[in-house]
C-alpha cells in the first residue's frame, strides 16, 4: 500500500475523476510514502500551516493504472505515482490527528 498525504478541500474537489493533485502537472508525478511514519513526517513538514482537514489515503499499488517508480530523495526510496490516481484504486482515508500547534501526531480512521 502507498499512503499519499491530501488537504480534504483537494480530495473532494472532482469527486468523480481521478485524482490528480497539482505536483502531478507541476512534476510529474504524484507524491507517495510507503509507511505511515513517513506520511506523518510529510504532513508535519510540509502541511502544518494548511487549514482544514489533512487526509492520507490508502492506495492499492495493484489497482492504478499509472506506473508507480521508487525514487530516492535524501537517501530515501519513495514511490511516485506517475499518472493520476483512480479513486478505485483508493481503499481507505484516513485523517490526520494534529496538536494544537498543527503537528501530525497519529492517522485514525475517517468518521
Amino acid at each position: 500500500m502507498l499512503l499519499h498525504v491530501v488537504p480534504l478541500t483537494d480530495w473532494s474537489a472532482s469527486p468523480d475523476a481521478p485524482y490528480a493533485p497539482p505536483s502531478l502537472a507541476a512534476e510529474g508525478f504524484v507524491h507517495c510514502s510507503a509507511d505511515e511514519a513517513t506520511a506523518l513526517a510529510i504532513a508535519d513538514a510540509h502541511y502544518r500551516d494548511v487549514p482544514g482537514p489533512l487526509l492520507v489515503l490508502v492506495i492499492d499499488e495493484a489497482r492504478l493504472g499509472a506506473e508507480v517508480r521508487w525514487e530516492g530523495s535524501g537517501g530515501v526510496l519513495f514511490p511516485h505515482v506517475y499518472g493520476p490516481v483512480d479513486r478505485a484504486a483508493v481503499t481507505a482515508v484516513r485523517e490526520v490527528r494534529r496538536d494544537a500547534d498543527g503537528r501530525a501526531r497519529e492517522l485514525v480512521p475517517r468518521t
